[in-house]
């Protein structure tokens, strides 16, 4: 019996990509947001959500010692894309309040919490996955 797979627009499989945890994996983890998004027929996503990945990859490469990062997007449901980056640290992101002084640095999950619907942290054992997700259609 042959079966044909039919592409998912929601749950697995979603796109991801092991980088090494330099600050030029943000350039591949743009791609692979593009790639997702553009397969998902959401390309009017695509400003925010490379922004996001791309805040959410400087942090991990900047916050932690992990010698590769993993990118992940995913679609859970039909109104959010989520996209997360994986590393080996379990130590949690720090929030900056407004009013530190952001001239130099700090502003990534500020902006992450601007432009995402909704983000978070998931511990694991070994490390965490930070995500953020945005809305692909407005809530009915």
């Amino acid at each position: 019996m042959i079966v044909s797979a039919k592409p998912h627009h929601t749950g697995h499989p979603g796109y991801s990509e092991t980088l090494p945890g330099l600050e030029e994996s943000a350039e591949t983890a743009r791609r692979l947001v593009r790639t997702a998004l553009a397969a998902w027929g959401l390309d009017g996503l695509t400003d925010t959500a490379i922004l996001l990945v791309s805040e959410l990859v400087a942090n991990a490469v900047k916050h932690t010692n992990s010698r590769v990062i993993r990118v992940i997007v995913t679609r859970p449901s039909e109104r959010f894309v989520r996209i997360g980056v994986v590393d080996k640290a379990r130590v949690m992101p720090e929030f900056v309040k407004p009013g530190d002084d952001l001239l130099t640095s700090g502003r990534g999950l500020l902006l992450v919490d601007a432009l995402a619907e909704r983000w978070g942290t998931d511990l694991y054992r070994w490390g965490k996955q930070v995500w953020a997700e945005v809305m692909s259609e407005p809530a009915e």
